[in-house]
């Protein structure tokens, strides 16, 4: 099963890190990573392998956007089921 992570919000110092250590942290493993700067706003969407995952789905959700929000970013994580479902036409 898959999940995709989307970040997003003002550009700091280490907001890869934070969120692949989170992943590790876990057990995620991250399969793909697009990232870009748009002057000073940071944008990422990560696909990422949940198998491994150590705890309830929703609660490493909820652990990456508490995380976020310490840092003044938005983080959402949308299971691969969800965001098939929102995307089929």
């Amino acid at each position: 099963m898959k999940a995709v992570i989307t970040v997003t919000g003002k550009d700091t110092v280490g907001i890869i890190a934070m969120v692949s250590q989170e992943c590790a942290r876990y057990g995620v493993n991250i399969v793909d990573i697009s990232q870009s700067v748009m002057r000073e706003y940071f944008a990422m969407i990560m696909l990422v392998e949940i198998e491994g995952l150590s705890v309830a789905f929703a609660d490493f959700a909820k652990a990456l956007a508490e995380q976020g929000q310490g840092r003044g970013l938005d983080i959402r994580v949308m299971h691969e089921d969800i965001f098939n479902s929102m995307h089929r036409i």
